[in-house]
């Protein structure tokens, strides 16, 4: 069975709107239709497994005409509502699977409020689905980096600089020693900057640097486009001893990113931009746990869960469960994803993370943290390592700021936070 978590604010008696939720998303319809047998629907249609109140509201959170015609516009529960899907209602079919667990449901009149909170399949019926290409173990073996979270950061400007200027300040943050360097969400295949060309550019000074120094700087490069073009990158990025693509997951969608986890060895490195719009809203959309799953089943290595203390909206606990989901093994292999820290971080904001996630299995990126340190941007990863030190001596970033200047700099200059 794959198992629904849902959310839902309704006038209505909750045992008939679940029932009629099961309904809508599996056998049944309004109305019991010729062929529907009770064979038929025992074998697939869905159960629901249980019904929780754990609120009220006074108004509608989303108007409903269905509700309003009706007259229903006081006061209405909100419900915890937990439904089985039998497997043979999608087999193997990633869209099929969303459509499933979501699909109309938002629409249905009988709601004023409905989110997809988690969603949890069988270990087996995880494992018919693609696994990451490098996940966490293969990312730290690329790059190099064991004992210790991946410390990185973004192209910045994020746009507006020639493939030649974005290949000098990637040669750089590689001698500053940066793990990982990435490409903003914004950042396409630009007139004044090819994506091919930036590839091309950045991995000729990446490649030096690995002749050098023996590191392999990962750079997930954010080859976001149709499908087709996606798949042209990615061999390029592979020809040219890339190990990274970025893709913005929301904007190509689930096929795509199958399609290419299934053409391509290179880690995809999955930016959640636009999430907020499917999840900030308490009832409306999906919920991250559930989010996160369907890319998980898609094959991503990499995810982004934004960053404690930041500059977003998200709360602790939130950036807290995105990214314990993304450590939680879902099936026989291993499946776990690198979950990605970004957004308004800094060497400050570093122990307060670590304690929350309990792991050091996270990479962890900043933009002005690293780039705007007043001793640059090695002195800016200096400071991340020597936070990290910090924790793992259990002192306090202060004492340790005694007798490391790096983290002394990042503390005066960025405030204390975390």
């Amino acid at each position: 069975m794959i198992r629904a978590t849902y959310t839902v604010e309704t006038p209505c008696p909750i045992a008939e709107v679940a029932a009629m939720m099961a309904g809508e998303q599996s056998a049944g319809t309004f109305v019991r239709v010729e062929g529907e047998t009770d064979e038929l629907r025992a074998r697939f249609g869905a159960r629901v497994i249980s019904t929780e109140q754990i609120g009220e509201s006074a108004t509608p959170s989303l108007r409903s005409a269905w509700a309003e015609r009706r007259g229903l516009t006081g006061a209405r529960g909100i419900y915890r509502v937990v439904i089985d899907y039998p497997e043979d209602n999608v087999g193997v079919n990633l869209p099929t699977l969303a459509s499933v667990v979501a699909g109309n449901l938002y629409d249905l009149g009988e709601v004023t409020g409905l989110k997809l909170m988690d969603v949890a399949v069988t270990p087996e019926y995880r494992a018919r689905y693609d696994l990451p290409a490098m996940g966490i173990a293969g990312t730290r073996a690329s790059v190099g980096v064991q004992g210790r979270p991946m410390f990185g950061t973004i192209i910045k400007p994020n746009i507006g600089l020639s493939p030649e200027e974005i290949a000098d300040l990637v040669e750089r943050l590689c001698v500053a020693g940066a793990d990982f360097i990435k490409d903003d969400e914004i950042a396409g295949t630009h007139p004044h900057a090819p994506v091919d060309a930036r590839i091309r550019a950045v991995m000729d000074r990446v490649r030096r640097h690995r002749d050098r120094t023996g590191k392999l700087v990962m750079v997930a490069f954010n080859i976001t486009d149709e499908t087709d073009a996606m798949r042209r990158h990615a061999d390029l990025l592979a020809e040219q001893d890339g190990t990274c693509a970025m893709v913005s997951l929301n904007w190509v969608g689930m096929a795509a990113v199958q399609t290419l986890r299934r053409h391509t060895p290179l880690a995809i490195h999955g930016h959640r931009n636009g999430y907020g719009g499917m999840g900030r809203h308490p009832l409306l959309g999906l919920g991250v746990r559930a989010y996160q799953l369907l890319y998980r089943l898609a094959g991503i290595d990499h995810m982004h869960v934004h960053g404690m203390g930041g500059k977003f909206s998200d709360l602790d606990e939130d950036v807290t469960d995105a990214a314990r989901h993304c450590l939680e093994q879902m099936g026989p292999g291993d499946d776990r994803v690198m979950p990605i820290f970004s957004s308004g971080q800094w060497a400050g904001t570093l122990p307060h993370t670590l304690e929350r996630i309990g792991s050091d299995d996270l990479m962890f990126l900043c933009g002005g943290g690293i780039m705007a340190h007043p001793g640059g941007p090695a002195a800016g990863l200096e400071s991340l390592r020597h936070a990290h030190e910090a924790v793992r001596e259990g002192l306090s970033l202060e004492a340790a700021a005694q007798t490391r200047p790096a983290l002394a700099a990042a503390l005066t200059t960025f405030g204390r936070k975390g």
